[in-house]
């Protein structure tokens, strides 16, 4: 199932050319990623106290058109495995007012233990599709 959060471009996320500077993106799409694990029960504190880091190890993003000052969005996020120790969220951000397509993305992570070796939480290993 789609996860979706909904957003408003502020004033200052814009560049010169009054679109958004394509590296606030990688912020929406980590502000929905923390947001979907947390609705789904996993927390980036608690893992942490218990020496767990989910970490960022790919990310791909295509453009496909530019959000400007006052647009709404929303960030849609689905999670899918890419190897035995990766995982994958697949995210896009879509403009409300005509549903248009500005961004897809691929991000790529995995969690790493204690001892630094990454495996895949069994909790994001539960949100996967069945394959």
């Amino acid at each position: 199932m789609t996860y979706r959060v909904e957003f408003k471009v502020r004033d200052y996320e814009c560049d010169m050319q009054g679109i958004v500077n394509n590296g606030v993106y990688f912020n929406y799409l980590e502000h929905a990623r923390h947001e979907y694990l947390l609705d789904k029960g996993i927390d980036f504190a608690a893992l942490t106290a218990d020496k767990i880091h989910l970490v960022v190890v790919r990310s791909e993003m295509d453009y496909k058109q530019s959000l400007t000052s006052g647009d709404r969005f929303v960030v849609e996020v689905s999670v899918e495995r890419i190897s035995k120790v990766k995982f994958g969220f697949r995210q896009k951000v879509i403009r409300l007012s005509d549903e248009k397509v500005a961004l897809n993305a691929l991000v790529i992570g995995t969690a790493l233990n204690e001892r630094g070796r990454p495996f895949i939480l069994p909790e994001i290993a539960a949100l996967m599709p069945e394959e």
